[in-house]
């Protein structure tokens, strides 16, 4: 204002003096009105924004394998929910009846192989037995057959012996006769000795052959056993299924759907609750190719919603993916946040900005400052009341600010908005007053 004040009280005075002589002097060109700013030293960078969405760390859509009526439905959307507590029920008395089924069928199993079980040595031992007295049966047969041999011979000899005497009238008729009884007696002995042999010999043979029933018996066990097992797992298989039928949260979190009410039916896997982790969330933001040197794990970052207005987030990239997303050329990266207060939700639009390139301590003016010419970047200062060209070096720029270099210092005044008759050298009137390169209003 003081710099517009002197130059028009320049003018009139030089008018007044003019009328006052009876003559007109030549009248320069008016000034130039023009904005100027003050060059500052702070840090610049240039950043990356990214489209993003919130997403639950931990989500999942709980069903059932089997089929049933829904019993039961014990929560609604928004409820807190802890790992293990029941959410919902199906109808089990189909299965509990067929458990119960089972269940005896397994008793029944068990009894039949603990009997299978104790009569097995009991039948081996008798097998055994039955060996041992066939043997001993066998011997006593053949003991039999030599003992009647060794009789028979005696009594062909006495025999013989007294058919000879009895001619002499050595042995009387009457012993004749005896010895004769006696040696057709012990033929018939060798006869019915000779003719128990091969059954007692049969005997064993058979007792032998018992002795393979206890492969039998194993067998018997080892089916019995199996019954068991199957009759086991069939009753494992319907706790299985009544315990499928229960549904529990997965994880401590909030109800974000409720998909079955009581009454209806739910097929194999279909849907019945939504459970999702939001106490801590992940902001996902598709990265293009170009960009992702500069976002790695560890990069900080910062993110706002439309949804939260004037509220930023700060975080770190967690992590980013190895391939691309499907379809683009675009890298998933993601920020685990902590959002205790759950103001964060599920499907949040975000603005993810990521530093690209900092450079601490530069000079920085308005990027409206800097105006091209053949010579290459420049800017305009302001020097006893005229402007003056200033060749400068463009670095780092952002929306509103650049990085220069050159005979700018922080403090000097640079024109922001310039008109288009304005030259090196043209009289300027800076208009109200200094603002900083950031903007803030200073006094000139």
């Amino acid at each position: 204002m003081k710099v517009r004040a002197l130059a028009f009280a320049a003018v009139a005075s030089f008018l007044l003096a003019g009328c006052a002589g009876g003559k007109k002097g030549p009248a320069g060109p008016p000034p130039l009105a023009v904005d100027v700013t003050k060059a500052q030293q702070r840090d610049i960078a240039t950043q990356i924004t990214l489209d993003g969405q919130i997403a639950p760390l931990l989500e999942s859509t709980l069903s059932s394998t089997q089929s049933a009526t829904v019993t039961e439905v014990l929560v609604n959307e928004g409820d807190r929910v802890r790992k293990g507590q029941l959410l919902a029920q199906l109808d089990v008395s189909l299965l509990q009846a067929q458990l119960a089924s089972n269940v005896a069928t397994v008793k029944q199993s068990q009894a039949r192989l603990a009997s299978s079980a104790q009569q097995a040595p009991i039948n081996s031992q008798q097998y055994s037995s039955a060996v041992s007295q066939a043997q001993q049966n066998l011997q006593a047969a053949q003991n039999r057959v030599q003992t009647d041999i060794a009789a028979l011979k005696n009594a062909q000899l006495q025999y013989n012996s007294n058919l000879q005497l009895v001619g002499q009238g050595y042995v009387s008729a009457t012993a004749m006769e005896q010895a004769r009884a006696n040696y057709v007696a012990a033929q018939q002995e060798l006869n019915n000795a000779r003719q128990a042999l091969p059954a007692a010999q049969a005997a064993l043979v058979t007792a032998r052959t018992n002795t393979q029933q206890t492969r039998i018996d194993q067998a018997t066990i080892d089916a019995n056993k199996a019954a068991l097992a199957q009759a086991e797992a069939n009753v494992q298989l319907l706790q299985t299924q009544i315990a499928q039928s229960s549904i529990y949260a997965p994880f401590d979190g909030m109800v974000t759907a409720r998909l079955l009410d009581p009454g209806a039916f739910a097929g194999p896997n279909q849907p019945i609750v939504r459970v999702s982790k939001l106490d801590t969330v992940y902001v996902n933001a598709n990265v293009p190719d170009e960009d992702l040197a500069y976002v790695r794990p560890g990069t900080p970052a910062r993110f706002t919603s439309a949804s939260l207005p004037g509220k930023t987030f700060s975080g770190k990239i967690f992590d980013v993916n190895a391939t691309p997303t499907a379809g683009t050329l675009s890298y998933r990266a993601r920020i685990v946040e902590p959002n205790p207060d759950n103001s964060l939700r599920g499907g949040m639009l975000v603005s993810l900005i990521v530093e690209k390139e900092r450079h601490p301590n530069a000079v920085v003016v308005p990027r409206t400052a800097i105006f091209q010419s053949d010579q290459g970047s420049n800017v305009y200062t302001v020097v006893d009341g005229k402007a003056k060209v200033i060749p400068v070096k463009v670095g780092l720029q952002t929306d509103t600010l650049a990085e220069v270099h050159g005979d700018v210092r922080p403090g000097t005044v640079v024109i922001t908005t310039r008109p288009d008759a304005l030259q090196d050298g043209s009289v300027v009137a800076v208009s109200g007053a200094t603002p900083d390169a950031t903007g803030a209003k200073a006094s000139h």
